[in-house]
Formats: structure tokens, sequence, C-alpha cells
């Protein structure tokens, strides 16, 4: 209704309800411009309203999922409420998609499990899946908001309310069904700037007892089948690891490197297992990201790998009977950071190394790097003008070697630089029985490789708390049982 004139009308719609415009009776009521069966079907009926005494409705009216304005409608949608928008190029090539008219064929489960992935995909195919496509069914309820007495110009319809039902019996409707809410507000652009105020209620009967609960029963069964469905694909065996053996799971990404020299950084690294620990045959335990150039980001030239990858390692026990006094080593990750120049000559950038965290959960971090280097100008030439620079023979050198075998390491008269630093985030996931034990606080004062067997430092703290508690409660009773004229001086002076 607009504010001046207060001029109010209230129509009840059905689902996909035909209710005419003035436009279309204008339209349809000359038979020579029904040209479609719709059009002449349309025709039979406003006649018959015309001779039952006309239409009731004049400025609410409907557009069901068979009219012309449904089918531009879904074309002709923009992003924006600019009126120079141009549509992008995804934008034109979905406009041809039309997912209302399409059917689903029905797919037999056993196929599903066979076919999970399609390898070489038709041009078919990929034409009726890359968008959802779900059957849809759409109507629009419409208001001519033109000035009394000249109804029936396209130019003042305006959509009131999208109804939408797609083939698993979801019901969209934008804007959302007013309640208690204020009515919505569409202001006009004209000489005299009427605001028109409408809303919108759900006027459906309400559903039975007996049919809701009929209907509880049938989503019931539909979830259960879906479940049995689901667990069907994935089997119901859970792989645990044998006893004393913990499983350790590393999704890692080589986030970025920054602070280096030269441009076109690419990064090796492979892990190195201590003893006790082990990895499936098939596992890699090394890799080479992708060169990436950099981007100025700040005073630091910072170049974004982004780079996955995935370890899968496993720590075993070897004599339960022995306990060890120290925790046992983590693996480490060694890594290098290399340049490639405009004549694919590389140039070591520096070396660094981390060792995987002991706790589960993300962790990120940032790890500095260093590079060896020679005395003299002739050296950062060669680096410059054809690559090559002194490099490693062996990455453990990073730490302590693997293959070093005695009590002192010196690197005294090794001669290093400073250089940028490689950002790593990593999700590990650990496996075991041992987390399956009862006591809460023993599962809260160990780690999982004490619950193992190992005797480590933290056991040992674990074992003096305890001690030192049942030693305070033993002199809070012993002080209890006590006269109080021995324990409170005051009383023996009085």
């Amino acid at each position: 209704r607009p504010a001046e004139d207060e001029e109010e009308e209230e129509a009840e719609v059905g689902w996909q309800e035909k209710l005419f415009s003035q436009f279309e009776v204008d339209l349809y009521l000359n038979e020579s411009a029904c040209q479609t069966p719709l059009d002449r079907q349309y025709h039979e009926e406003i006649r018959k309203l015309e001779k039952a005494g006309g239409r009731k409705n004049y400025r609410i009216f409907t557009y069901t999922d068979h009219d012309r304005f449904t089918n531009l409608e879904e074309l002709c949608q923009k992003v924006t409420d600019s009126d120079h928008e141009v549509p992008s190029y995804l934008a034109e090539r979905m406009a041809n998609v039309r997912r209302r008219r399409q059917d689903r064929r029905p797919v037999e489960p056993s196929s599903l499990k066979s076919k999970i992935i399609t390898w070489e995909p038709s041009e078919e195919f990929i034409k009726n899946n890359h968008v959802i496509n779900t059957p849809v069914q759409t109507m629009y309820i419409m208001g001519d908001l033109g000035p009394y007495g000249k109804l029936g110009h396209r130019e003042y319809e305006h959509v009131l309310c999208t109804i939408k039902v797609d083939g698993n019996g979801v019901i969209t409707v934008k804007p959302d069904f007013t309640g208690t809410k204020g009515p919505y507000r569409i202001e006009l652009d004209g000489e005299k700037r009427e605001v028109w105020e409408y809303t919108i209620e759900n006027a459906s009967v309400q559903v039975q007892p007996e049919e809701e609960e009929r209907e509880q029963c049938m989503f019931r069964d539909l979830y259960g089948r879906h479940r049995d469905y689901l667990n069907g694909l994935v089997g119901s065996e859970f792989e645990m690891p044998p006893p004393g053996t913990l499983r350790l799971f590393v999704n890692g990404e080589i986030v970025s490197a920054q602070g280096y020299e030269y441009d076109n950084l690419y990064v090796h690294f492979f892990l190195e297992l201590p003893n006790q620990w082990s990895s499936p045959p098939f596992q890699q335990l090394s890799g080479v990201t992708q060169i990436c150039t950099t981007k100025k980001v700040g005073w630091d030239k910072v170049a974004y790998f982004c780079y996955p990858f995935t370890v899968e390692m496993f720590y075993t026990l070897e004599d339960e009977g022995v306990f060890p006094y120290s925790l046992p080593k983590w693996p480490v990750l060694y890594f290098e950071v290399l340049s490639l120049d405009f004549w694919q000559r590389y140039r070591v950038e520096g070396y660094g190394s981390l060792v995987l965290p002991a706790s589960p959960g993300a962790h990120v971090f940032t790890i500095p790097t260093w590079r060896p280097v020679e005395l003299g100008t002739v050296a950062e030439m060669r680096r410059f003008f054809i690559g090559g620079s002194p490099e490693l023979e062996d990455l453990t050198y990073v730490r302590v070697p693997s293959t070093f075998k005695g009590k002192r390491l010196s690197r005294f008269g090794f001669r290093t630089e400073t250089t940028g630093s490689v950002t790593f985030r990593l999700y590990c996931l650990q496996q075991s029985k041992a987390f399956l034990e009862s006591s809460a606080l023993r599962q809260r004062m160990q780690s999982v490789l004490d619950r193992l067997g190992g005797f480590s430092q933290q056991s040992s703290v674990y074992n003096v708390l305890e001690a030192f508690q049942r030693a305070r409660r033993r002199m809070q009773e012993a002080r209890e049982s006590l006269p109080q004229d021995l324990i409170s001086p005051s009383a023996s002076s009085m």
C-alpha cells in the first residue's frame, strides 16, 4: 500500500496459482496474440474470468514456473544493482545452463561404489554435472505499483516474493515471511517518490499430529538408509596400530619463504627417521616444491608456495621390558632453499631444519636459515653471474650429522651467513592404543610416549608429586588426631 493514498490490497496465493495482471488480461484477450498452447490456455481462462465478473486482484499477480518471465528472469539476474553492470564470462556461460529443466537419472548404489571418480568425462557429462542440477520449480509473486488508473505497464512491475522448491523438497522464500518484523518497503523513482509497504504471511494449514508423526518416521527411515549407505562405502573396519606402537600423521604445508637475496625460489626437503621410527614402503620422505617468484610485502620479498605434503610414520618400542631413561628422538625435517637464475643455474639460498612437534594439533613454524660463504668478491661474482655456491654434501650437517660417531662436533672455522626464513604449517595426528587407558589422571600427567612404556622425566615428576601428596595427607591425618592443647601454644600458656 502507498503511504499517501492508503490504498490496500490483500491476496491469498497458492503454490503455482496463476493470478493475471492487467497487462496479461489486455494481451491474452486478443486471440491473435496467442501463439503457444500456454497462451491459448490463458486466453480461455481470462474469458471465463470476464464472464464471471472479472478478476478480484488488481495490483497483486503471479508468474508461475511455465511463464516467460520465469525463464527470462533466471537468465537476466545481476550480481549487483548497478545499471551499468557488465556480466562476466562465467555469468554468460552459466546463463545458458538451465538447471530447472534437467532431470536427474537415478543412479544405482553399486555403480556409485565402483565409479566415485570419472577419470575421462565426456562433454555431455561435464555439461550436466558442472552445476548442481537439482530440479527446481519457481514462482514469483508480483506487484503492479503504477499510478491509480494506469495499471498494466511493464515498467511498474516489481517482484514482491520469490518461491522456489527443489527436488529434495526444500522450500526457499525470498524475502522471508514478515512475522514480527516490520513490513518491506519499495521506493519508486519518480516525481512523487511513492513508498509502498507490503507484508508476507504464511497462510498454510497447520499439519495434523498424525501426519507430522508419519513424516518424522519417514525422515528417520530415510536418514537410516543414508547412514547404512555411507557405512557401506567406508566400511566398518577401523585399523589400529599394534600395542606399543604410535602412528603419527603429518599433513604439512610449506607456506612461504621470505627475506632471500634472489628470485625464483624453490625448496627441497626430506625427513630423517631416527631409531625405532619407520614408514610404509610407499611413503615418500622427500620432495621438491614448484619454482615461485617473489612479491614485495613490506620490506621483504615473499614467495608463497602453499605446497602440501603428507607423511605417515610409526614409532615402535623395541623391548617393552627395558625402560629407556630419556624421551625418544623425534623425526627431523631438513630443507634447503634454492634459487634459479636466467641460465637455469641454481644457487643455494639457505639451509634449515625443523623437529616435528611431539603434541598433536595445528602448529605454525617460521624457521630461519643460513648458508655457507667464501671470503672474497670472486665467489660472490661467480654466484651472481653463473650460479653455483658452496653447499653441504650432507644436509644433516645442519644439526648433528647422522654419520657422526664422536662425542663432540666442532664447527670452528666454518663460515656462514644468515639469510631468510621459511614458514611451515603442520597438522599432526597421533593414533595409539595407549590413548584408551581409563585413568584420567595418568592421561593428564603423562604423554603418549610414557604410556607406551617409557620411564621418562615426566613419569619421574609424576611419581614425585604423587609421593608428596601421600605424605601431605598422612601429615594432615596425624595433625587432626592430636589434642588441641598440644597444637595451640596460647592454650597451653593459659
